[in-house]
């Protein structure tokens, strides 16, 4: 109960960023909560308990979105492009909060492979393994989502609209 009552709170806001249900975020919490007390053996100590216990939370979240087996946008490999984002950056006015809320205003796929990388600290591998895309995918998707991102916080810039 005592790991509950620490991590319950803060889990919950992990799985509705995601699930963006609270029906669902409950559900899900409720299964990764089971999963860990069930795997709870295979726990080494090399990560704090609560970076183990999100990873579980986000993998149960991804799960269940593919379980609902959500409008999916079907992609022509051929005409995506690897992309170098290296000057990507938003308004320096722009708070934590309106980037974040920014990611969360993305449209799937674009949000959660943002969500995963800038958020969660994914990376491009890991992505296309948990969200079964290509990692060439997973870079598109996460270029144009920085794309979307640094448009919608473009106002944040005193009208100059770049």
């Amino acid at each position: 109960m005592a790991l509950y009552r620490q991590y319950c709170d803060g889990m919950f806001i992990v799985a509705h960023r995601y699930l963006k249900d609270t029906a669902a975020a409950e559900d899900a919490l409720q299964e990764a909560f089971i999963k860990a007390f069930q795997k709870l053996h295979q726990f080494k100590g090399d990560v704090t308990f609560g970076a183990w216990f999100k990873r579980i939370v986000i993998n149960t979240c991804l799960d269940t979105i593919k379980a609902r087996k959500l409008e999916e946008t079907e992609l022509n490999e051929e005409t995506l492009s690897i992309v170098d984002d290296g000057d990507w950056s938003v308004p320096d006015e722009a708070t934590v909060q309106e980037v974040v809320k920014a990611i969360e205003n993305l449209a799937d796929p674009y949000g959660m492979v943002t969500q995963l990388f800038l958020l969660e600290g994914y990376d491009h591998q890991e992505i296309s393994e948990v969200l079964g895309i290509s990692e060439s995918a997973s870079r598109t998707y996460l270029h144009r989502g920085k794309k979307q991102i640094k448009e919608q916080l473009k106002h944040l810039k005193d009208g100059t609209g770049s």
